[in-house]
């Protein structure tokens, strides 16, 4: 796969719909709302969208591609390809309520279960890839899809090549490096930093454009070391979000993950992003009241990155680690209007 557009084939206009949910926040008509990027991978990107779709129609998701696991890493090693699956997800995430968005929204996320080699593959990597291969181009691809959909937002790759993770990870007393997401996520012990292979990897130079031409940045929820804090990793798009005029926020997670940040409290994720971008600004962190212990303390983390802590009940109501789209989507958009 290459990133050079097909010759004679042009990527699709975004729909330009409408928010699905204007019974949420008042949004019904298109370009209501800031121009929002949100950053991550995963199960907490496809929250944070789930939330922000009722917020805005000016959004823009840029994704982590470092996964080396399950379906997407067997895509990646055999053809060569970014890995699809939480590029994938995201566009779920931003499909409609109608029956055609929650339709496709299903056949997407549906994996196959075989005695065979397609069994574990989710029919939404098979079609990511199956564009990409006919178009030449990851982005036009994610924009086909997109348009499918009915997606409400466009989802953007954070860099041009797969990424592998690397980090350095302790365990009684001795650090050791590993390699992969996966094993970042599994290999026992605490992580304490990341790099990227490459190390100077292309950004997208969608994903950088949407960074500087937003009204508000937003990182997590979501894996810190192997879905947030890899954005900052890649040169220009980093440079995009110390440059950036867009107000930065971050919405903490609900619980560690396992594997990655267990015994974190949620200061501690703050100082980890910290130690990783120093220079970087915080304008606001958002956390839900139910899991901070110590206030004072969280306050003091978001106050060294320059940020005002927001606090409020953006869980879900069952008391899972889930955070609440309703929830989080009327709390963003207060921080969004200036409200809190």
């Amino acid at each position: 796969m290459t990133d050079d557009s097909a010759e004679g084939v042009v990527p699709p206009p975004m729909n330009g719909l409408p928010c699905d949910r204007p019974d949420v926040l008042g949004v019904g008509r298109p370009g209501i709302g800031p121009a929002v990027v949100a950053l991550g991978g995963g199960h907490g990107l496809y929250a944070s969208l789930s939330a922000l779709r009722m917020v805005t129609d000016r959004l823009t998701a840029v994704v982590t591609v470092a996964d080396d696991g399950g379906s997407s890493g067997r895509l990646r090693r055999e053809l060569g390809v970014l890995p699809p699956g939480d590029l994938r997800m995201a566009l779920a995430a931003l499909c409609g309520d109608d029956e055609w968005g929650s339709t496709w929204s299903e056949v997407v996320q549906h994996r196959f279960r075989s005695e065979g080699e397609l069994h574990g593959h989710a029919v939404g990597n098979l079609l990511i890839v199956a564009l990409w291969e006919l178009l030449g181009d990851s982005v036009a691809g994610l924009d086909w899809v997109g348009r499918l959909l009915g997606a409400h937002g466009r989802v953007l790759p954070m860099a041009s090549v797969p990424l592998d993770i690397v980090a350095e990870v302790e365990l009684d007393g001795v650090i050791s490096t590993v390699r992969g997401q996966v094993a970042c996520a599994s290999t026992p012990g605490r992580v304490q930093a990341i790099s990227l292979v490459p190390e100077d990897p292309p950004a997208r130079p969608e994903a950088v454009a949407a960074v500087r031409d937003a009204d508000w940045v937003v990182f997590g929820p979501g894996s810190w070391f192997t879905s947030v804090l890899p954005h900052l990793k890649v040169p220009a798009l980093a440079r995009a979000l110390h440059a950036t005029r867009a107000k930065r926020l971050v919405t903490l997670n609900l619980a560690p993950q396992p594997g990655e940040t267990d015994d974190f409290s949620p200061q501690q994720h703050l100082e980890v992003l910290r130690q990783h971008a120093p220079d970087l600004r915080i304008d606001v962190v958002l956390a839900d009241t139910g899991v901070v212990d110590d206030p004072d303390a969280l306050e003091k983390a978001a106050g060294a990155l320059g940020a005002r802590l927001v606090m409020d009940d953006v869980a879900a109501a069952d008391g899972s680690p889930r955070h609440d789209p309703r929830r989080l989507a009327s709390v963003l958009d207060e921080i969004f209007l200036q409200k809190r």
